[in-house]
């Protein structure tokens, strides 16, 4: 019978990156290749589904000499203008935002239709729905739409709206990615979400107990940055991103907050264990990081060789994972569960709820 691993050879055991095993769940699989009507099944409900339904719709009135939207393209349209909308006196208006969420709602059943008959999904008993496009009214609508339409065709899954904003969601389930060691004299880590537009880096607070529930998790401080507006190469990205780390450790130190020497990173792409992409990467700062020459956490590990006066872990895993991830505290009733992340894409993953040996 193999030897426990001591404590001292767990934190001097390499972490591994994208990992299937985490200490709460198995990670069944991210980044589905399933095919849909427009290319990957992703493309079938997306932020650009519902605008490219939204605008067919107001060309039609158009035709009859009038749109209720107004003069505004549709993809400038934010969501709080388009929620305002739904909120308004002109019916005309509210019937079309409405219709488009009516279509938007059939392609989304759909595909989580497809979804569930592909053998890792068989099992699903809820879906976690995240990422911007759930952020307004007009999504709120259409993940509720969604669950009538697969209730409809007596389909056992329940779809809810992630609990965090989204921006946050990306940060605070890194905290899972952490060793359950970690836990142990620390409060805090440290976490980065990785987007085609924006990058953004936080402390993430989980408090002063050893217990994995982690249901009071909360990002104590974060910092955007657009890089779409820079266009930086990989190289200043890193830099720009060190520095946004290195903020966020001097803000720690002065709140006598006690971070974990560990960096949670959650970025688009199928990450392997050695940290580097292999798909999914093409749309990030700098260009594609599809590269044998690119490795983020390497890269950033020599920015940041030390937190607290201990050597730097990283742990980088698929940003929707990480999302996902954030459920976690409203998972615990479920032993089979996904997310599924609408944004630009529609990013995805599954669970299945790890039995914890009681102590």
């Amino acid at each position: 019978m193999p030897k426990a691993k001591s404590e001292k050879q767990t934190r001097t055991a390499p972490l591994v990156h994208g990992a299937a095993e985490l200490s709460s769940v198995i990670v069944d699989g991210h980044s589905s290749k399933l095919r849909g009507k427009n290319g990957f099944l992703g493309d079938d409900a997306n932020k650009k589904t519902f605008q490219l339904k939204l605008e067919e719709l107001r060309k039609l009135m158009r035709m009859d000499g009038k749109d209720p939207l107004g003069r505004t393209p549709t993809k400038e349209l934010s969501k709080k203008k388009i929620d305002a909308f739904l909120c308004g006196d002109d019916v005309g208006a509210v019937a079309i935002v409405m219709a488009a969420i009516e279509g938007f709602a059939q392609d989304f059943a759909a595909v989580i239709e497809k979804f569930l008959k592909d053998n890792a999904w068989s099992k699903t008993e809820r879906i976690v729905v995240g990422g911007g496009f759930r952020q307004g009214r007009v999504g709120e609508l259409a993940i509720a739409r969604t669950q009538i339409l697969l209730n409809a065709s007596g389909l056992g899954v329940e779809l809810v709206p992630i609990v965090h904003h989204a921006d946050e969601a990306g940060l605070i389930g890194a905290v899972y990615l952490m060793p359950d060691w970690m836990l142990n004299g620390h409060e805090a880590i440290l976490a980065v979400d990785i987007g085609g537009t924006n990058v953004r880096a936080g402390i993430v607070e989980f408090g002063k107990g050893k217990s994995r529930d982690l249901d009071e998790t909360q990002v104590r401080k974060s910092i955007l940055w657009r890089h779409a507006d820079d266009e930086p190469s990989r190289t200043a990205t890193i830099s720009k991103l060190a520095s946004m780390i290195e903020e966020l450790i001097g803000e720690a130190t002065a709140s006598q907050l006690r971070l974990a020497p560990l960096i949670g990173i959650g970025c688009p792409g199928v990450i392997e264990a050695d940290g580097s992409i292999t798909r999914g990467g093409q749309n990030l700062p700098g260009g594609n990081w599809e590269s044998d020459h690119f490795n983020l956490p390497l890269e950033l590990k020599k920015a940041i060789p030390q937190i607290g006066g201990d050597d730097t872990f990283i742990m980088m895993h698929n940003d929707a994972v990480v999302q996902g991830l954030s459920q976690m505290p409203q998972m615990k009733d479920v032993a089979n569960w996904a997310v599924l992340t609408i944004g630009t894409g529609l990013g995805n993953a599954h669970f299945t709820n790890r039995t914890r040996e009681k102590k």
